[in-house]
This record gives structure tokens, sequence and C-alpha cells, in this order.
């Protein structure tokens, strides 16, 4: 059994990169990928934590990348995990320093739109609570229920820190293409994340895939925390029809989404190691693309 989506404190999980590598051995996974959001910077930690405990895991460095897909009638977000990038490229590192400052930006708008609301916060009080972590709009959600502002971490998003509502900034631009391209460039398998979270009719799901195809996509993940029998039996005939590699994992985020567990996600997911195999014969298979 393998996980291959999960976060660590680095973005916006709640486990350390240590805490969740003995979290998969406790799981009794084979392997895991750390798909954190636009930074890798959990990756060297966990690395020299299952050496120093001699632990029988494989670990896979990934990235998570949000990305902005241009429709004719509106602009949807999208997700794409990147799995086995040489991490350590310059220019890899280069792309993601730049999408890093593009959510800095970004943050220090979205608490002053919060600040004018009533709601006072700053970029270094969310910065002191998640010490070490590219903040995302979980940590926002986070702070705003902490605060007493908001009664849940649902309202934030409902009320303020949703895509449209009043207290909402969009980041720089970056299209699932040229996501794909960059993990590519860097030796990468880049992977079509949890596809029935963007709500698309099947047509429109079939168009993405297919121009993702197109730009050099992978895999897409059909076997996801959420997806039900028929969705995971919809993706797999996309994959199929696109010849795409099947991937999956639990998308794990420790507290911040309660009830979903590694591995298993709600109780029903299972990700057998022959995906990660088929996923891996892809590796640094087109770098120069």
């Amino acid at each position: 059994m393998v996980d291959l989506h999960t976060h660590t404190n680095k973005s916006d999980g709640t486990y350390t990169p240590r805490e969740l590598m003995d979290y998969a051995v406790q799981k009794g996974l084979k392997a895991i990928a750390i798909t954190d959001h636009d930074t890798t910077d959990g990756i060297d930690e966990a690395f020299d934590h299952i050496r120093e405990k001699n632990l029988l895991l494989e670990l896979i460095p990934g990235t998570e990348f949000s990305t902005v897909w241009q429709m004719e009638e509106r602009e949807q977000e999208i997700h794409v995990v990147g799995l086995f990038v040489d991490y350590k490229q310059d220019a890899y590192a280069a792309h993601l320093k730049g999408y890093i400052e593009s959510r800095v930006v970004r943050n220090r708008k979205m608490c002053e739109l919060l600040t004018q609301a009533g709601m006072p916060v700053t970029p270094e009080a969310l910065e002191e609570a998640n010490p070490g972590a590219v903040i995302t709009r979980a940590h926002f959600g986070r702070y705003l229920l902490e605060q007493g502002y908001v009664r849940t971490r649902k309202e934030a998003f409902d009320r303020y820190i949703g895509e449209g509502c009043p207290c909402f900034i969009p980041r720089r631009k970056v299209t699932p293409f040229e996501a794909v391209r960059v993990i590519l460039h860097a030796g990468g398998v880049p992977v079509l994340a949890h596809p029935m979270l963007y709500h698309l009719t099947e047509e429109e799901l079939r168009r993405l895939a297919r121009e993702m195809k197109e730009a050099g996509l992978v895999g897409i993940e059909a076997l996801y925390s959420t997806h039900t029998r028929e969705e995971e039996r919809l993706i797999r005939r996309i994959a199929k029809e696109y010849d795409l590699c099947v991937s999956g994992g639990s998308d794990f985020h420790g507290a911040n989404k309660p009830g979903l567990d590694l591995a298993t996600g709600y109780g029903s997911l299972f990700v057998p190691d022959d995906i990660l195999e088929t996923l891996r014969q892809h590796k640094g298979k087109q770098g120069n693309r």
C-alpha cells in the first residue's frame, strides 16, 4: 500500500515531516510522497529521519502546484502533483520561489482586506503561528477560527476567503500546462490531482485531460479520498482513453482535514503498490521535453 498525495506543516498540513514518516510506517505504507503546496522544504528533513531511524519506507519527493485553467466562460483552479521531482534542481527551485513569492503578495493583500472587514490579521501573525510554513488559505481559516472571528473553518471560506468572497485575492496565474512542463523538466511525473473536486462536466474533464496530455501529463488521480466508485470508474475510463497512468493518494493534512486519515482517506481508500511501479517507469523520461 502506498500514498502519493500528502501534506506536512511545511504547507497546510499539521504533521512535521518526521511525524508523517513515523505515521506512514505505523500505517504499514511501503511508500509515501510528500506533495506540499509549492514547496519542497520538508523533503530533506523526511529523508534524514528515514535514514536516522532506518525506516523501511520509500519517500517520493513531490510538490502540488495550484494553477488556473482558462475556460471559455470562467477560470477554474486546477491542482497538479509532481512526483519523483529533482527538487534540488536550480531551475525547479527558482520556479517554486516565484510561486511562493506570489503567495506572499497575495497573503498581504488578503490580510489588508480581512483587517478592513473587522478581523485584524497580519502576515507576521500568520508566520509566527506557522513557523517555516508556506502560508495558504488553510492557515488563514485556522487563524480566523482561533481568533473567534468565525465558528468554523468552513465559515471562513464560505464567507470571507473562498474564491469569489470579499477577502479573496487570486494568485499569479500559472496554467496547468506550465506546471506540467516544470515538473517534466525536473525529471518528474506530472499528475492531475483530485479531478472530481473541480465539478467539471464529463466533457470539460475530458477536454482538460486531453489538453494536459498534449502538454506532457503522465497520470491522473483516480484513487482519492472523496471519490465514489462511480467517479473512480469514470476517471479510469478517461485515463485509458488518453493513455494516462492511474495515481492515488489520500491528500492527508492531519488535523486540518478532520476524519481523513493517511492511506485510507475516509475509510475505503486503498492505493496498491503497482500504481507506484507504473508511475515510476515514467520517472525522468521527459526531462528535456
